[in-house]
């Protein structure tokens, strides 16, 4: 039996505090992904597990013809009140978007109606995450474009902060009690590196790229580094970081995975 809560607004999820290396991950994550759904007029995305709705208001407001596909009624509600007060204020952009309430693994769309479907973010969170994919892929038209952008649980970050952990409690200073940036929440179903998401994506999608995105997120030394640092420093470090992490996504914090719909999937 799947046991959901419908009324979920992530509240629990969203950092309610900032630092410069967050809200760069963020920034950048979003930036990414969104480039690689090619918004523009005319086109039809759709976004899966919407969310807020932030991201499909960004695409229509780049003239795309945006669906949002949440399963959460909070939050679909709340993508839909937004996208009101924002036409009756004019800043809606040249595109639309709407919202459907639907399961990421069982898509209520007709097969190839879109020219891309992404999902930032949220595939983690999937008690079934390779249907999703391949549902994703059912619904985008050959030679459209699917885009997962996914956190890396074997990043750099990651491995250092296990280590530095490992250390101290070798010392006989152990961390603090809660959960560590490096443990999967318990909120999600997969625990992903760039190995297992290229093998799910696979079965469903011919990837082109495998984008990193960002570099050093968490680890407590870096966090503390960038927020002492003058801004403009601390932009740069973490620029050349991200363009590091960009050539090297098995090191990186986020990964973005950018395909087209196989001709012929296997099951396998």
């Amino acid at each position: 039996m799947r046991v959901v809560d419908l009324d979920r607004d992530m509240s629990d999820v969203i950092p309610t505090g900032t630092t410069r290396d967050s809200n760069f991950l963020f920034e950048r994550m979003t930036e990414v992904t969104l480039a690689c759904a090619e918004p523009g007029p005319g086109r039809r995305i759709l976004d899966v597990a919407s969310g807020f709705g932030q991201d499909s208001l960004a695409l229509a407001a780049r003239g795309a013809w945006v669906v949002g596909a949440e399963p959460s009624a909070r939050m679909t509600a709340w993508a839909r009140l937004v996208s009101e007060k924002q036409s009756a204020a004019g800043a809606a952009g040249h595109g639309s978007a709407t919202w459907v309430r639907g399961w990421s693994d069982a898509l209520p769309f007709r097969s190839a109606c879109f020219d891309a479907a992404l999902c930032k973010g949220a595939i983690d969170h999937f008690d079934r995450p390779e249907l999703a994919i391949g549902e994703m892929a059912r619904v985008v038209r050959p030679g459209g474009r699917v885009v997962l952008a996914i956190a890396n649980f074997e990043s750099i970050a990651c491995r250092l902060a296990r280590w530095q952990d490992a250390v101290a409690t070798w010392r006989g200073r152990p961390p603090g009690r809660g959960r560590r940036h490096y443990d999967v929440p318990a909120d999600h179903f997969t625990r992903y590196d760039v190995d297992l998401m290229r093998e799910q994506a696979a079965r469903f999608v011919d990837l082109d790229r495998v984008i990193g995105v960002s570099m050093g997120w968490g680890f407590g030394p870096w966090t503390r580094a960038t927020g002492r640092l003058p801004e403009g420093v601390a932009q740069r470090a973490l620029q050349w970081l991200d363009a590091w992490a960009e050539r090297s996504p098995e090191l990186a914090d986020v990964v973005v995975l950018v395909g087209r719909p196989r001709t012929s999937r296997s099951a396998a």
